[in-house]
C-alpha cells in the first residue's frame, strides 16, 4: 500500500498533487520502499521518553506527524495526510498499548514459580489462611525477577501496591469469617495487578485486571519457551539437581523417621509442620499446583510485558454553555441544600423532634431513607463524572464556575452521607447491628472520602485521583477485615442487650447470633448462661469438626478454641432450652 493515494484512492480535500522534488524528497524519506514508510509508522512502538517522571501521563500518540514517525516526519507542511484506512489506524492503536516483547525467562523466575505451584499444592488443600500469604510471596518474587529482566525497576507506587496486595492477605491469616476474606483476596488481586502494570490513569487502573487474566493463556507458554531455550539444549545441567534434589529427600524422610521413632513430642510437631501429601487428595493437589505454577507465571509476564492501558485515551465530552451546563446543577444544588436544612433541624435534633415533626420511631424514620440516601449518594457521583466531561472550558472564569457549582454540591452531598450513616446508627440503635447494616455503612463511608478526594482534586489537580480513589478502597477492605466485622456485630448486639434487660427488655437474636462466624467468640463468651452456650453451641460444634493444620487455621479461630477449652458450653444449654430462649426473646 502506497504512502500516498493512487488515481482511485480518495484525496484528502484541500491538498493538491506535489510536484516532482516532493516527489523525490517522500521517496527519499521513504528508504526507497512506498510501503515501508506507512508499515513503520502504524506498527513501530514510540519510544518512552527516559526522563519522564513517575506521576506524568504518558503522551498521547493521535496520529499526528509528530507521533508516528517515518515519511511523515518530513512533510514540508508539517500536516499528516489522513487517507481514511481505518484498519491501519486500528492497528496503530493496538500496536500502542503492546508492551515490548518479555525478556527471556531467568531461572530465578522459573524457581519461583516452580515454589509456588509446590506451595500450592501443599498448604492451600486445607482452607485459606497464612497459607495464602506463604503462596504470594515467591509468586511475587517471580514477578520481581521477571521485571528485573525486563529493565523495569521498583518504583514509589509499585511498592505500594506491592505491599499492600501482601497485608490484604493477613486478613485470612487473622479473620475466621468468610465474607472479610473474600474482599480481602478479590482487592489484593487488584492491587497485584496495578503493581504489575504501574497503572496511574483511570483506564490504566480500571483495565489492568484485564492484561492479568489475559496472562493466565501466554505466562504459561512464555515459561514453557524459556525452560526449552535452557534447559532442552543442556540436558546435562538438569540431572545434577534431579539427584540433589532425590537425595535431599531421601536423607530427610530417613533421619526425619528415626527421629520421630525417637521422641514422640518430635513426632507429633513434626506431624503438626509437614504438609498433608496423601494419596487420597492427588488430583484435588494437581489442580493446586498447575494453579499456583500457572498463577505466578502469569504474574511474571504481565511484570516483564505489560499492557500499556494508561494509553487508551478517552475522548472529552462535548463542551457545554455555561447557562445549559450550570442551570441544572445549579437546581440541583438548591434541591440539596433544602433537603439538608431539614435534616439539621430533624434527624439531628433529636428523639423528641422525630416523633413531633414525622410522627414516626427512630426505627421507622432511620429505615424509611437510608437506601434512598445512599443511592443518593452514588447517583451524584454519576452527575459530577458527567459534568466535568460536559463542563465548559474556554478560560478562568469557565474553570471558577465548575469549581464553585460542582463544590457547593460536593458539600450538600457530604451532609446526606453524614445523614446516611447517621439514621444506620439509629436504625442498629432499634433493632441491632447485622453483617449488611455494617457493610453498607463502610460503602457509604468510603463514597464520601471520595468526594472528599474529587474537592481536593478540584483545587490541587486530578492527576493523583484515580490511584488515590484505589489506594482507599484497598486500605478500606484491609480496614474492615481487621477490625473483625462478626466480631464487631457480636460485641455491639452484647452491648445492646445489657443496656436493655437493665429495663426488663433484654433484646437479643439468639439466631442470628448463632449464625456468626468463630470471630464471634470473645463476645459472645461475656453473655450470661444459659444464653451464652446457646449462642456459642453451633460454632462449637464447627470448630470440633475442623481439624486443620497450623498453616490453615486462623488466629481467630485458634482464640476461639482456646476460649471454648477454658470455659466449655453449659450442660443446661440443651436443645429445648435454646429454643424457649429463641422464642422469648424473638416476642420481646
Amino acid at each position: 500500500m502506497s504512502d500516498r493515494p493512487s488515481e482511485a484512492e480518495p484525496r484528502k480535500p484541500g491538498v493538491e498533487e506535489g510536484t516532482d522534488a516532493d516527489r523525490s524528497a517522500g521517496e527519499r524519506s521513504e528508504g526507497g520502499g512506498a510501503s515501508s514508510g506507512r508499515t513503520a509508522a502504524l506498527t513501530k512502538k514510540p519510544a518512552a521518553d527516559a526522563d519522564e517522571p513517575e506521576d506524568a501521563v504518558p503522551a498521547s500518540y493521535s496520529g499526528d506527524a509528530s507521533s508516528k514517525g517515518g515519511a511523515d516526519e518530513d512533510d514540508s507542511d508539517g500536516e499528516d495526510v489522513d487517507w481514511g484506512y481505518p484498519v491501519a489506524e486500528s492497528a496503530w492503536w493496538f500496536a500502542d498499548l503492546q508492551a515490548e516483547p518479555p525478556a527471556p525467562v531467568r531461572p530465578a523466575t522459573l524457581w519461583a514459580a516452580l515454589s509456588t505451584g509446590v506451595l500450592s499444592m501443599l498448604l492451600l488443600a486445607d482452607g485459606l489462611a497464612l497459607n495464602l500469604l506463604l503462596v504470594a510471596v515467591p509468586a511475587a518474587l517471580a514477578a520481581y525477577f521477571a521485571a528485573q529482566a525486563a529493565g523495569r525497576g521498583p518504583r514509589r507506587w509499585t511498592l505500594v501496591w506491592g505491599v499492600g496486595g501482601l497485608a490484604l492477605l493477613t486478613v485470612p491469616a487473622l479473620r475466621d469469617a468468610d465474607w472479610p476474606t473474600f474482599l480481602a483476596v478479590v482487592a489484593a488481586v487488584a492491587a497485584g495487578s496495578l503493581a504489575l502494570h504501574g497503572g496511574r490513569t483511570w483506564t490504566g487502573v480500571l483495565f489492568g485486571p484485564i492484561g492479568l487474566y489475559t496472562s493466565v493463556l501466554t505466562g504459561p507458554v512464555w515459561g514453557w519457551r524459556g525452560l526449552r531455550e535452557r534447559f532442552g539444549g543442556a540436558r546435562g545441567n538438569v540431572g545434577p539437581v534431579l539427584r540433589a534434589l532425590a537425595v535431599a529427600a531421601v536423607l530427610l524422610l530417613v533421619f526425619g523417621a528415626l527421629f520421630a521413632g525417637a521422641d514422640a513430642a518430635f513426632a507429633d510437631l513434626l506431624g503438626g509442620l509437614m504438609p498433608d501429601a496423601s494419596v487420597s487428595g492427588g488430583p484435588w493437589h494437581l489442580v493446586l499446583l498447575v494453579l499456583g505454577l500457572v498463577g505466578a507465571l502469569a504474574a511474571a509476564h504481565t511484570a516483564a510485558a505489560p499492557v500499556q492501558w494508561d494509553r487508551v485515551e478517552v475522548p472529552p465530552g462535548r463542551e457545554r454553555g455555561r447557562v445549559e451546563w450550570a442551570l441544572p446543577l445549579i437546581v440541583l444544588v438548591v434541591l440539596f441544600a433544602a433537603f439538608n436544612a431539614v435534616q439539621l433541624a430533624v434527624l439531628f435534633g433529636g428523639y423528641d423532634t422525630v416523633l413531633e415533626k414525622t410522627d414516626q420511631s427512630y426505627a421507622e424514620y432511620a429505615r424509611q431513607g437510608f437506601w434512598q440516601l445512599l443511592l443518593i449518594t452514588l447517583l451524584t457521583l454519576l452527575v459530577i463524572v458527567f459534568a466535568l466531561r460536559w463542563a465548559p472550558r474556554d478560560g478562568a472564569r469557565d474553570w471558577t464556575l465548575v469549581r464553585a457549582v460542582l463544590g457547593t454540591l460536593c458539600v450538600l452531598t457530604l451532609v446526606v452521607v453524614a445523614s446516611a450513616v447517621r439514621r444506620m446508627d439509629m436504625y442498629v440503635e432499634a433493632y441491632g447491628l447485622t453483617r449488611l447494616r455494617i457493610s453498607v455503612v463502610a460503602v457509604e463511608l468510603w463514597l464520601g472520602l471520595v468526594i472528599v478526594l474529587i474537592m481536593a482534586a478540584g483545587v490541587w489537580g486530578a492527576r493523583w485521583l484515580p490511584r488515590a480513589v484505589m489506594a482507599t478502597a484497598a486500605a478500606g477492605v484491609l480496614a474492615f477485615g481487621l477490625i473483625s466485622p462478626d466480631g464487631l456485630v457480636a460485641e455491639r448486639n452484647v452491648e445492646r442487650y445489657e443496656a436493655t434487660s437493665k429495663d426488663g427488655e433484654g433484646k437479643f437474636d439468639v439466631d442470628y447470633a448463632r449464625g456468626l462466624s468463630a470471630d464471634a467468640v470473645p463476645a459472645l463468651d461475656k453473655l450470661e448462661e444459659p444464653l451464652r452456650s446457646c449462642a456459642l453451641e453451633p460454632i462449637a460444634r464447627e470448630l470440633e469438626k475442623e481439624n486443620k493444620p497450623w498453616y490453615a487455621t486462623s488466629w481467630g479461630e485458634a482464640r476461639a478454641r482456646g476460649i471454648l477449652e477454658d470455659r466449655p458450653l453449659s450442660a443446661e444449654a440443651d436443645w429445648r432450652e435454646c429454643l424457649r430462649l429463641r422464642d422469648e426473646f424473638q416476642y420481646r
